[in-house]
């Protein structure tokens, strides 16, 4: 009886029926999967601004001590966003592992308990943003630019 009531609620008022696990999955993946893309761009935005803001500054002559700083906190802010980023990649591996098993022992949309349950303090955060930033693909171009600047400093 009750179920019928509430059919005929979802009709009269156009609610969707509920999603089982499997497709809250698929839709928590999708959505991870966007803006895990998004932080990529996002990443390649911060490193064509750092690339766009030395050659102004080396072309306006701003001093190279406020070059640096600038570069270093871009790098800085691409290593937070990557850090992000990897927080995402670890729920996307989660939610692909839980899309395979026949009946998911997990929930779908739990990408904040986990983070908040695993949580490391101020200075395990300060830790991985800074080994997000040292990461290859991170630290290009701006250790270059660094060195560059440090070189153009001395000729």
């Amino acid at each position: 009886m009750t179920s019928g009531i509430v059919h005929a609620l979802q009709f009269f008022l156009a609610l969707p029926p509920p999603m089982d696990n499997h497709n809250s999955l698929a839709q928590e993946w999708q959505t991870l999967q966007g803006n895990h893309e998004q932080h990529e761009k996002n990443a390649l935005l911060i490193k064509l601004a750092c690339l766009a803001l030395g050659v102004a500054g080396l072309a306006a002559q701003v001093p190279l001590g406020w070059l640096a700083l600038a570069v270093m906190l871009l790098w800085g802010q691409e290593g937070i966003i990557k850090t992000y980023q990897s927080r995402l990649t670890d729920r996307l591996l989660v939610v692909e592992s839980l899309l395979q098993e026949e009946q998911p022992a997990r929930h779908a949309m739990q990408l904040h308990t986990d983070w908040v349950t695993n949580r490391p303090g101020g200075a395990g955060l300060i830790a991985s943003y800074a080994m997000s930033a040292c990461r290859p693909t991170v630290a290009f171009p701006y250790l270059p630019i660094l060195i560059t600047g440090c070189i153009a400093a001395f000729i």
